[in-house]
């Protein structure tokens, strides 16, 4: 059977986030990209319950933040405010983050978004950005049990790992036979590099295999996945990580031999 699991990113149906009263990507005119650092006189420095998160429910960048959270233990000193329709406060906030931050701001609200307490200013809606924020100045230090998600050795391999994801790997509602040959390609090649190991770079896990269990949990890509064996081992064994289960509702692909149909 489809494994499932509730989260406290997908809210009860009433509460589900409308796609049309908030911008989950970033990119757009609305940009942000300020970062946290570590000089006191450079403004944004870490500092436990400093900053909020606001993310969106169904919305993959808020899936990659909300696990990065659970897996660096930062839930209790970064507070998280999923974004609904219903929920007109939380939003209102949100827009003043952005109207403290830009002046005259009248444009969409962008989340993710990191958001700094003591200023009331808007750090960052740049998803990449905020996720190397939090492993690299509001994760943990050294060491302990919690994981190091982007080892400075590892962290241009990362890097390259999300581009080439967001190159080859995008789903739009347009399936032109390039853009279908383009994804088969490369699951392929992920399938056959998951051969050497059990986490898609070096022996641990890292920032690389959440971002590319969220690609591969898209429900648009489940048909493909299922077909290469590592791939959903793979995702079937991440799914088990409480981060991971705990942050997603949609069942993982099972193999093509396993079932007839998934869903």
């Amino acid at each position: 059977m489809p494994e499932t699991m509730p989260h406290p990113l997908c809210p009860p149906a009433p509460l589900r986030l409308r796609l049309d009263r908030y911008h989950r990507r970033t990119g757009c005119a609305t940009s942000i990209r300020n970062r946290i650092g570590v000089d006191l006189a450079g403004g944004f420095y870490p500092a436990p319950h400093r900053y909020r998160l606001y993310l969106s429910a169904e919305c993959p960048d808020s899936l990659r933040v909300a696990i990065t959270l659970d897996l660096l233990g930062l839930r209790d000193s970064l507070p998280t405010t999923v974004l609904a329709p219903d929920g007109p406060e939380a939003s209102t906030a949100l827009r003043g983050y952005y109207e403290a931050t830009r002046h005259r701001f009248d444009g969409p609200l962008t989340v993710p978004a990191l958001c700094d307490h003591w200023s009331g200013h808007i750090v960052s809606n740049h998803t990449p950005d905020i996720l190397r924020d939090l492993a690299d100045h509001l994760g943990p230090e050294s060491g302990g049990l919690l994981p190091r998600l982007r080892p400075a050795a590892l962290a241009s391999q990362i890097d390259d790992l999300r581009e080439y994801l967001a190159r080859e790997m995008s789903v739009s509602e347009h399936h032109d036979a390039t853009s279908l040959d383009r994804r088969r390609k490369a699951l392929a090649l992920l399938d056959r590099r998951l051969a050497s190991g059990p986490y898609i770079i070096g022996t641990e896990l890292t920032a690389a295999d959440i971002d590319l269990w969220v690609t591969l949990v898209d429900p648009r890509l489940t048909d493909a996945v299922r077909d290469h064996e590592r791939l959903v081992a793979y995702v079937r064994r991440l799914h088990r990580v409480p981060a991971f289960r705990a942050n997603h509702t949609v069942p993982v692909p099972q193999g093509a031999a396993a079932v007839g149909r998934i869903g």
